[in-house]
């Protein structure tokens, strides 16, 4: 096995719910409490979300105040409580694979650990061996290393050991600063900026999920 853990990102690596939920939630949300805002179209949000981050676009860009950004957190959680992310296709056959083969599956997203879980259960996915999720303190969210660290201490492995899947900046720099090779999903959406980027900078460039399972695969 070339890498005895996967270290995934949840949003639109495995499960299509920007443009399904945080989207739309996001686009509600503006249009109650910045009435007057510019329109963001999902290529925007998806670049913001990229870089600089979701939290700096919040407070840097559309000004957000710190009661306004914990409102934002409950809008968010009630928008999503109620709507299930479907995986994308050929995902769940990598990770049925994966484990099969005695792999590790864990998790590291900027959603909560709940909402993870629900998600897996919901699409019948094998279940991951750990997550770590928005619910951290924010010192050890991604773009912060802590999380990959705790997964090699946890399990014993060496970062060699480990892949990081992510579509987003945040976690192609999680995992430069811990050492660990990172693939770049690039099947959820189409920035070309965005993909010039994973293709110049990330160790592997995924444009289908069918390359993912090739990769995982060869070696």
């Amino acid at each position: 096995m070339r890498y005895p853990c996967l270290g995934l990102d949840h949003e639109d690596p495995l499960v299509n719910s920007t443009a399904t939920i945080h989207f739309p939630c996001f686009c509600e949300f503006l249009k109650e409490v910045r009435p007057n805002a510019k329109k963001y179209t999902l290529e925007d949000y998806f670049r913001k979300n990229f870089d600089p981050g979701i939290l700096p676009f919040f407070t840097e860009e559309i000004g957000l105040s710190p009661e306004e950004l914990d409102y934002e957190f409950r809008y968010w959680q009630s928008y999503v409580k109620p709507r299930v992310p479907k995986v994308f296709p050929g995902m769940r056959e990598i990770l049925e694979r994966h484990k099969a083969q005695g792999g590790l599956i864990t998790v590291v997203s900027h959603s909560m650990k709940d909402a993870i879980l629900r998600d897996y259960r919901e699409n019948e996915l094998p279940a991951p061996d750990a997550v770590y999720g928005w619910e951290l303190p924010p010192e050890k969210r991604k773009p912060a290393p802590w999380a990959l660290f705790d997964i090699m201490e946890r399990f014993g492995l060496s970062a060699s050991d480990l892949l990081m899947l992510d579509d987003l900046k945040p976690g192609y720099d999680m995992a430069r600063r811990a050492g660990v090779d990172f693939a770049a999903a690039g099947w959820a959406y189409d920035v070309p900026e965005i993909e010039s980027f994973m293709r110049r900078n990330c160790d592997f460039y995924c444009k289908t999920v069918s390359d993912f399972a090739a990769l995982l695969q060869e070696g």
